[in-house]
């Protein structure tokens, strides 16, 4: 098979190989990754240049079975020079790691062309030359004594290594196609909300014939199809789990680039890759993780130099952790860097026009470190190959927002910084709690609901033409719900409102409606291709009764009444 053949004209058997092919080379280079790091350590790991030496024989196998020459030949010339360090030639010194991670850069380029069935070839003779180059140096005697000296030493672990390996049981998982499992979820979704309708018959259905045995008999079949499918969803979302490790991985190779480029010295320490998440939210944490690392170590962390005079260790710290946090994810990364310099990052934004001075004097810090959220925001004067394009945070809001999560900015001037990162596990099933204004029922999700005060009409009041209420020492705006769906005629008269008070990052902001109605899991669904993308709007969903009700998208809402209202709190 020729690079330039079309995938797409794959037959049903092709396309099973093709896609298990896929997930495998994705390992392989996920655990190359990590072990080219460790080999830099240790360079005289015969086990570990075993097991790179494997994954990379593997690699070319697949890939030359399927006809990807260029994966093939890159493989191979990498083969040729693991099998050299495998034999004790020469050592792995930082030259040929330098070279095996670009090696493992390029591998990693041209298997994102082959999953995206683009198959023209890339430039390849630069690293194919390094590779072979790296072949021909002289052999260190002295390396290559203490080689065979260590391989001496770790023959016997070797040798128990590869017995274990062929009494390796059969693997117990098997593979299916994230499309099966959307297919899967939809269909519980949709079970969840026929759940909700049987429910709310049966309740009425109760009320009106209470001492019929028949009543009696459908609340039981009633309360044990509830049982059920909420056991069935949890085992259809387990099923989409996969643990952060996979994205994790890939970050102390964007670490050790940057720590070359800019000639700092940083421990990234990563914890919690055990944490698991919906498999179509682990896929788009790579880029903001991405960026925040790279912002944590070229803005956050000083130099050496300026480290010590500081009376700072001269080694940075990074730290990157993820945990659970009830229906969310919670991913923060802190540095012991300069920190962030409110002073600084206002001034530039103002000389870039992203804000006015007069705007500026009314904003709170968190405002401030929140203008580096604006595309083209960047506090670097220069442009480099690492930073200056001011294309950093604002690609991390604006993934964490698709994923209907959170960004929080944390900084102390001269101390460090803290990133936080809110998503939720899953996109497709929420709690919410449902609101009454006029007519219309609204929900709003669960998590961003921070508390609920009953309030009267006198305690409203009107600051520069806008509504507020005092919520312990805070004036807080309110957005009145009925203006905002063009019906007003009868919230206005009521004698007591509800403040459903919700919070996106750090600002708050409180929903005024006449009434609520109580907790419901909420199926998300979209609204079509008609109506397509509503601003403020997360999607719709079906209640109980059969009617379709909209799904508040909170950070949006706020960010439009910010917008068109003026500060929030």
């Amino acid at each position: 098979m020729d690079d330039k053949q079309d995938i797409a004209g794959f037959d049903d058997d092709m396309k099973e190989i093709f896609d298990s092919y896929l997930v495998e080379a994705k390992e392989i280079l996920d655990h190359l990754s990590q072990d080219l790091l460790v080999l830099e350590k240790k360079p005289t790991d015969t086990n570990l240049l075993n097991n790179i030496f494997r994954g990379v024989h593997t690699l070319k196998g697949t890939s030359s079975f399927l006809g990807f020459n260029q994966m093939t030949e890159l493989a191979h010339t990498s083969e040729d020079l693991l099998n050299k360090l495998r034999k004790g030639d020469f050592i792995a010194d930082d030259k040929i790691i330098d070279v095996l991670i670009e090696a493992h850069s390029a591998a990693s380029a041209l298997l994102q062309r082959i999953e995206s069935r683009n198959l023209q070839p890339i430039e390849l003779n630069g690293i194919i030359q390094k590779l072979q180059g790296a072949m021909q140096q002289q052999p260190d005697i002295v390396q290559v004594e203490n080689v065979i000296q260590a391989k001496k030493e770790e023959a016997s672990q070797v040798s128990e290594i590869f017995d274990s390996m062929h009494q390796r049981t059969a693997d117990s998982t098997i593979r299916v196609d994230i499309g099966r499992l959307d297919d899967l979820m939809n269909l519980v979704g949709e079970l969840v909300l026929a759940r909700n309708r049987l429910s709310q018959a049966t309740q009425s259905l109760i009320e009106k014939h209470e001492q019929m045995e028949i009543s009696k008999h459908i609340a039981d079949v009633s309360s044990q199809i509830d049982f059920v499918t909420t056991e069935l969803q949890m085992a259809v979302m387990k099923t989409r789990m996969v643990p952060i490790e996979k994205v994790f991985n890939g970050l102390p190779l964007v670490a050790r680039d940057l720590m070359r480029t800019t000639g700092k010295d940083v421990d990234l320490q990563i914890y919690g890759k055990e944490t698991e998440l919906d498999k179509s939210i682990v896929e788009e944490l790579n880029d903001p993780l991405v960026h925040m690392v790279r912002n944590a170590i070229d803005h956050g962390i000083e130099s050496p130099e300026e480290r010590t005079k500081q009376g700072k260790p001269s080694q940075g710290i990074v730290v990157v952790n993820a945990e659970r946090d009830g229906n969310y994810i919670l991913i923060t990364m802190e540095d012991d860097g300069r920190g962030m310099d409110a002073e600084q990052i206002k001034q530039r934004a103002i000389e870039k026009g992203l804000v006015s001075e007069a705007q500026t004097q009314e904003m709170s810090t968190s405002d401030i470190f929140n203008l580096t959220f604006i595309p083209g925001f960047s506090t670097k004067r220069e442009i480099t190959n690492v930073s200056g394009r001011g294309v950093g945070m604002d690609v991390v809001k604006t993934n964490i927002a698709k994923l209907k999560g959170i960004v929080e900015i944390a900084s102390e001037f001269g101390k460090g910084t803290i990133i936080t990162l809110k998503v939720p596990l899953t996109l497709a099933i929420i709690q919410g709690l449902l609101m009454k204004v006029v007519d219309e029922i609204f929900a709003v999700p669960l998590s961003a609901v921070l508390e609920i005060i009953r309030v009267r009409p006198d305690e409203i009041y009107t600051i520069q033409g806008r509504e507020v209420i005092r919520v312990r020492d805070v004036i807080l705006p309110l957005a009145r719900m009925s203006d905002i769906i063009g019906n007003s005629k009868a919230a206005k008269q009521s004698p007591e409102s509800y403040v459903v008070v919700v919070g996106w990052a750090e600002k708050r902001i409180g929903l005024l409606v006449d009434s609520l109605q109580g907790q419901k899991e909420v199926v998300i669904k979209t609204l079509g291709n008609y109506l397509g993308d509503v601003p403020g709007i997360a999607g719709s969903t079906i209640l109980g009764d059969g009617s379709v009700i909209l799904v508040i998208d909170v950070g949006q809402f706020i960010e439009l009444f910010a917008r068109h209202f003026g500060k929030v709190a």
